[in-house]
C-alpha cells in the first residue's frame, strides 16, 4: 500500500530531523508571538513565498533532466542517463514518498506543505483569526482544535 500524500515524507525522514524540524518552528512562532502583531504579519507573507521539499525537489529534477538532455544533445549521448536517472527518482519519490536527495534536502531543513501550514496556522492563531470559531461542544474558540488538527 502507498503512504498518504501528507504522510509519506515524514515517514521516510529519520525522526530526529523530524523532531528537529518540528521544534525549529515551534522555537521561530514563540519568538514571534514575542516579537508581536507586525512580525506574525511578515513571517505570514514570508511563508507564502516558502518552497516546500516537493517544489525544491521538481526543480532540480526539472533543472538536470534539461541539463542532461541538452549534454546528450550537444556533447556525448551518454549524457542521456542522467535524465533517466533522474526520472526514475522523481518516480520514486511520487510513489513512495522517497528518493536519494531528499534526507539531503529534509537536513537542509526543507519542510513539507503541511509543515509549513502548522507554522502559518499557529501564526494565524496568535493573530486572533480562530477567535470566534466554536469548539465542537461549543463552548469557547476552537484554536487550539485548528492547530491540533494541521499538527497531525
Amino acid at each position: 500500500m502507498f503512504p498518504s500524500t501528507v504522510a509519506r515524507v515524514p515517514q521516510h525522514t529519520a525522526d530526529y530531523i523530524n523532531e528537529q524540524i518540528q521544534q525549529e518552528t515551534e522555537d521561530r512562532v514563540a519568538r514571534i508571538a514575542a516579537a508581536g502583531p507586525d512580525l506574525i504579519e511578515r513571517r505570514l507573507v514570508d511563508l507564502d513565498y516558502e518552497w516546500d521539499i516537493e517544489r525544491m525537489l521538481e526543480a532540480n529534477a526539472a533543472a538536470l533532466t534539461a541539463t542532461g538532455s541538452a549534454l546528450a544533445l550537444i556533447s556525448d549521448r551518454r549524457f542521456a542517463i542522467l535524465p533517466l536517472i533522474v526520472g526514475g527518482f522523481l518516480l520514486q519519490h511520487a510513489v513512495q514518498g522517497w528518493c536519494p536527495p531528499m534526507p539531503v534536502l529534509r537536513r537542509l531543513g526543507f519542510r513539507t506543505q503541511s509543515e509549513i501550514d502548522y507554522e502559518r496556522y499557529a501564526l494565524k492563531v496568535l493573530r486572533g483569526d480562530f477567535r470566534d470559531l466554536p469548539t465542537a461542544q461549543g463552548d469557547g474558540t476552537g484554536a487550539e482544535q485548528v492547530l491540533e488538527k494541521v499538527r497531525h
